[in-house]
């Protein structure tokens, strides 16, 4: 059996023993008025060092060793303890004595007298250790896993987060690589935005939040690099009603539904392409509605998410308790609907 103690232990059964021996010093004064106090307090700091220590290596080192495996051998420990608790404590008191520590204010006959009057100290005392001790570890261990639980959905958030950065630069490469394929004279300018665009993921990402006036604007940086790659038929239309653009929103957190609208709507559609955006933020209620035209048509009545639109409601699971994301394709428009309550942050 390793043998360690630690700065924690010997502070936490310190003041165990520190609040006992007050609650016993209180109760004795109280019924005893007329008994000067201080030696009383005295006697009692004499058995509290004893029963501490006692109480420290039961509880601590010796609790944990026994086992109905070795049955006899700790029952030869209990019995051993028992004495100790009973014998050993009045035998403290006789140390005190000689020492001239402890004040005598009861003689005994006999020494099962002695022990038999102070006995039930130790029972006290036995029953008052085990119950804080078992409050506090109980405490401890709803605290460890709580923050086990913080830390693993944390580690959770940022695997999403790592996915949707590349998914969201693949997106953009994508774009960038079709313009020079057809050796587009848009070619440098759309590489000029993605640099705004990495930019903004390197310095500004990094944190919990960002501003929602940043996340419009790079929206638009996006959209901007999006229509390099269409000609004047397609149409966006981004507008917001923010009561205060300084509102604090994790970054990207809205980009999916915009990536989702040109990835897997207006590329595919042949007529008329169009993306419709709309951002509203009052009195912390976040509604983020995305449009866009589509020639895909589901064949069942709920349509297939793909991993952008999947991370990002778990990641709104991890973030926020009040939320709700609705996506449906009605004939040719497909609408994505995310609305957020952001007092909910867990």
């Amino acid at each position: 059996m390793k043998i360690s103690i630690n700065r924690w232990q010997l502070l936490f059964y310190s003041l165990m023993g520190f609040v006992f021996m007050s609650m016993w010093i209180i109760a004795v004064i109280h019924g005893k008025p007329e008994d000067e106090w201080l030696p009383r307090a005295v006697n009692y700091l004499w058995f509290t060092i004893y029963i501490t220590v006692l109480n420290f290596i039961f509880f601590e080192y010796i609790l944990q060793w026994l086992s109905v495996k070795r049955f006899i051998l700790s029952f030869l420990v209990c019995f051993a303890l028992l004495m100790l608790y009973s014998f050993g404590l009045y035998g403290w008191r006789s140390i005190g004595i000689g020492v001239h520590i402890y004040s005598e204010y009861r003689v005994f006959a006999k020494a099962v007298d002695g022990v038999e009057y102070h006995f039930p100290f130790s029972v006290a005392s036995l029953f008052f250790f085990m119950i804080i001790r078992h409050v506090y570890n109980y405490t401890k261990l709803k605290r460890d896993s709580r923050r086990l639980h913080i830390e693993k959905q944390q580690a959770e958030l940022n695997y999403l987060k790592s996915q949707t950065n590349p998914h969201f630069l693949f997106n953009t490469l994508n774009n960038i690589y079709a313009l020079a394929r057809d050796k587009s004279d848009l070619a440098p300018e759309s590489i000029l935005r993605l640099s705004k665009i990495l930019r903004f993921m390197l310095y500004e990402t990094s944190g919990d939040y960002i501003a929602i006036e940043q996340e419009i604007k790079i929206m638009n940086d996006y959209i901007a690099l999006e229509k390099l790659r269409y000609d004047e038929s397609l149409r966006v239309d981004l507008k917001h009603d923010v009561e205060n653009m300084k509102q604090a929103l994790p970054p990207l957190l809205l980009m999916p539904l915009v990536e989702n609208a040109f990835k897997h709507g207006v590329s595919e559609t042949r007529n008329q392409p169009f993306v419709d955006i709309f951002l509203a933020v009052n009195k912390r209620q976040l509604k983020f509605t995305v449009k866009n035209s589509t020639e895909s048509f589901p064949e069942e009545r709920n349509v297939k998410e793909n991993i952008g639109l999947s991370n990002l409601r778990r990641q709104l699971e991890l973030l926020y308790k009040d939320y709700n994301l609705t996506v449906q394709q009605v004939g040719p428009v497909f609408e994505a609907i995310l609305k957020i309550n952001l007092a909910s942050h867990v």
